[in-house]
């Protein structure tokens, strides 16, 4: 059902009036309205007010794994709300979706991770995890460990303690007072990271976070031993290793985990984003069982720390039949075999256009870089994956630009139900957007001249 013409133009005003979007640019919106607006989803097409249908190329904020339209996944929200919408689980109150999807999580997740504090998304879930890893050295009575340690071009969001975990640096200076105590290693160094851990001492550092595929930082897969060179690295000075799985977890890199690629446990782990595939909204830091074990022993009091729908019964109950669907489905396979297809048309890509550098990417996560000089890497004055992925948009298809830190890539995370036929047409849509591109290259410069 498309919507008149009249009733468009006041969502518009609506919006503009009243919606602050997030990550998105002010000016724009108040000048210019919203760029879409989606009233419906079918597998991986959205579709808007005006009735236009684009493929999401990103799935949505690479967390619709499942697609769209899953009446089932409605099914099970009702059903659930029906019979318990919400209860809390502080006190020790539970409920069965909670205990259940724990449960599931300890049985797919890496190594020993054995026990899930939830949360509502991946900034709390970044958040508590640095909060649980301070708290677990004020009880083995070295208090002294509180610093936390991320990487450069890292992305763990938005809360005050994930901004300040962030690597980005435009999203540090997005605000005048950050959370102390953070520190920054450089991007796939091993020997920066121990570096850094002897120059501000050992008995200092609480925890190490990483991605194991960045994505908001623009499609940056690790180096094949970086990650067991970070194990051995946590293991030799004490230091915890967190990683976070928001994006790369639930399929989307052709594993369950991203660091199921790599053979490396962590001791705990961030997750979102997949678990429900956007359905309803839920996070959670899982803890390896021998933390969780010291944890116990040496805990005396209460557990300070906890969110209203920590254990949200819908959103759980939600999450086990996503969990269910990735599984029947094979979602996982498919995420791996569409990955490999989507990397051939990128390299088909390369080959034609002039302006695409790298391709990289890892299962259904995916990226090109946009370079001025094939030869010599450099890049354009201003970046121009934005008019890109502006032109993808009006062809019809969604995907995202990376311009932070000096960066100029488009990527790609469609959702892991997506077919060859589906691939082709991206790669169709994105090969003349490119082109379009080039061509008002070609013409200013021979204005210019």
């Amino acid at each position: 059902m498309t919507h008149t013409e009249n009733s468009i133009q006041e969502l518009r005003e609506l919006d503009k009036k009243h919606f602050i979007h997030p990550t998105s640019p002010v000016k724009q919106q108040q000048e210019q309205g919203p760029a879409f607006i989606f009233t419906e989803g079918k597998g991986v097409y959205l579709q808007d007010a005006t009735g236009k249908k684009v493929i999401d190329g990103m799935s949505s904020l690479w967390n619709v794994n499942v697609g769209h339209g899953r009446v089932e996944l409605g099914k099970t929200a009702m059903e659930q709300m029906s019979k318990l919408g919400f209860s809390s689980c502080f006190a020790t109150y539970s409920n069965e979706p909670a205990i259940r999807l724990a449960a599931k999580l300890a049985q797919i997740a890496p190594g020993d991770l054995s026990a899930t504090f939830f949360t509502s998304g991946g900034s709390e879930a970044n958040d508590t995890a640095y909060k649980l890893a301070r708290h677990y050295w004020i009880l083995k009575g070295q208090p002294g460990r509180k610093k936390i340690i991320s990487r450069t071009k890292s992305y763990h969001g938005v809360s005050m303690g994930a901004t300040s975990a962030t690597g980005l640096k435009a999203f540090r200076d997005f605000t005048n007072s950050l959370a102390p105590d953070f520190l920054y290693a450089d991007n796939f160094s091993s020997q920066s990271l121990r570096e850094l851990i002897a120059a501000e001492g050992p008995e200092t550092i609480a925890a190490f976070i990483a991605e194991p595929v960045q994505g908001a930082g623009g499609i940056h897969v690790a180096p094949e031993n970086y990650f067991k060179e970070v194990r051995e690295i946590c293991d030799e000075y004490g230091v915890l290793f967190i990683t976070d799985e928001v994006i790369t977890g639930f399929g989307r890199t052709g594993t369950y985990f991203g660091m199921d690629h790599y053979g490396v446990a962590p001791d705990m782990m961030c997750f979102a984003k997949g678990v429900t595939s956007g359905y309803a909204q839920l996070g959670g830091v899982m803890i390896s069982e021998k933390i969780h074990q010291e944890l116990t022993e040496l805990s005396t009091g209460t557990l300070l720390h906890g969110y209203t729908y920590s254990g949200h019964p819908m959103a759980c109950a939600v999450a086990l039949k996503n969990l269910e669907i990735i599984e029947q489905e094979h979602l996982i396979e498919n995420a791996e075999a569409m990955g490999q297809e989507l990397l051939n048309g990128l390299y088909r890509i390369k080959q034609e256009r002039k302006i695409v550098g790298k391709v990289k990417g890892l299962g259904l996560m995916a990226g090109i870089e946009i370079v001025k000089d094939l030869n010599t890497k450099e890049r354009f004055a201003a970046p121009m994956s934005p008019a890109i992925v502006l032109e993808a948009a009006k062809q019809g298809l969604i995907c995202r630009s990376v311009v932070l830190d000096d960066q100029d890539i488009v990527v790609f995370a469609p959702p892991l139900t997506i077919n060859k036929d589906e691939i082709k047409k991206m790669i169709e849509i994105l090969n003349h957007s490119i082109s379009v591109i080039e061509a008002d290259l070609a013409s200013e410069n021979c204005a210019a001249k």
